[in-house]
């Protein structure tokens, strides 16, 4: 079955803005909520496909991509699984509605996957953070993608406690959450009484307290160092634009989830190509005989070259496309193309012979009378009487 659309979801205009797409999502969520609708299988979807919606509304690189290439271009920022609760990053949108308190609850039986490591500690809590560089790709690599070694600074797991931050491999039991990362506490809110979940404070949510903490990460199970790893590029990507590699940013404390990679892609200035689009504009000079006899020239490609015939009496800035020649669509087979814009070249200097010439031509010429064309003023003018 299709998806639908995130702002049909949402019943939002594309053109809405982020205060509108917090409100309609809120009202979704108070009408869905599985609290509200127990057993009740097409509400939890219902609430599952509002959140999905709102996580990449409220996001402004993800809307951007939505809006340009629609699921398709943000199904991958979700991975092969499809969307679920890992993806969810706006749980304090919604936590006022609910008497506050953590979702994990809500997100294990929607989403599926549980909402935590075994025993029901939340993993969230020590989720590494993000790591974003910046790319510089040329127009070509750009327009039929590429992939990348790229050189990173990431804190990954310590070697020294194999990243559980104790020196000796002891932990203990919290004795507050009794090992489960979390602490329940009973809520009144909008729909009655109500059970939340929360991260514990006392191991903030993983459940184990280190007594005997490494000396070389301090306890944190992680150090920083530089690693190389592969990006593949997809073509078609926009100045800006940002790609997620998921779990290649830090890892988490005491060997939690990686983070992501963001990757900002930065074009480079092309000497000979200037992109519009997915469409790239070629100014391609020929001689003054050329244009006006005709002829058949090679053009630049982005990926070699191509023949193209230039017609007798072709003026300068005469545009010819090349279909399929330019910039692939992000997550599409198709390409754009290439417009060779003609450029007539106007010798500064002539030798003797070529002066000659170009005399005769002159007196030829003179028994040619050129009639010019009215202007755009006496055409508007004609127009309106």
């Amino acid at each position: 079955m299709a998806k639908r659309d995130y702002y049909e979801v949402l019943g939002v205009p594309k053109t809405a803005d982020e205060a509108e797409i917090k409100k309609a999502y809120r009202k979704l969520a108070m009408q869905f909520h599985p609290d509200k609708n127990p057993d009740n299988k097409e509400a939890e979807e219902k609430f599952k496909e509002a959140s999905e919606a709102y996580e990449v509304l409220s996001d402004k690189d993800k809307r951007q991509i939505y809006d340009q290439y629609g699921h398709a271009g943000i199904d991958q920022q979700f991975g092969s699984g499809g969307f679920n609760w890992e993806n969810f990053s706006r749980f304090e949108d919604i936590s006022d509605l609910f008497g506050g308190g953590s979702f994990g609850s809500i997100f294990d039986t929607i989403f599926g996957g549980g909402f935590g490591r075994s025993g029901g500690q939340s993993s969230r809590s020590n989720k590494g953070s993000d790591l974003r560089i910046e790319l510089s790709l040329s127009l070509k690599e750009i327009a039929l993608g590429t992939e990348k070694t790229v050189k990173i600074n990431a804190k990954t797991a310590c070697d020294a406690c194999n990243g559980s931050g104790s020196a000796d491999g002891n932990t203990e039991t919290c004795t507050q959450c009794r090992g489960t990362g979390q602490v329940r506490t009973v809520r009144q809110s909008l729909f009655g009484q109500m059970q939340t979940v929360s991260e514990c404070p006392s191991c903030r949510g993983e459940g184990k307290i280190i007594r005997n903490k490494c000396s070389k990460c301090y306890g944190e199970g992680r150090m920083a160092k530089t690693k190389e790893i592969k990006v593949k590029i997809p073509g078609g990507m926009e100045e800006g634009q940002i790609l997620r590699v998921r779990g290649q940013g830090h890892i988490g404390p005491r060997n939690g989830p990686h983070g992501d990679l963001l990757v900002q892609v930065n074009e480079r200035q092309d000497d000979l190509f200037e992109r519009h689009g997915n469409n790239v504009v070629l100014e391609f000079p020929v001689h003054f005989t050329q244009a006006v006899l005709g002829d058949e020239i090679i053009v630049p490609t982005i990926t070699g070259k191509a023949r193209m015939k230039v017609p007798a009496g072709t003026q300068s800035g005469r545009e010819f496309r090349l279909k399929g020649e330019g910039i692939q669509g992000l997550y599409s087979d198709s390409r754009g193309d290439l417009i060779v814009r003609i450029n007539v070249h106007t010798p500064s200097r002539l030798s003797r012979e070529e002066t000659e010439l170009y005399k005769r031509l002159a007196d030829l010429n003179k028994k040619r009378e050129l009639k010019p064309g009215k202007t755009f003023k006496e055409k508007l003018k004609d127009f309106f009487t």
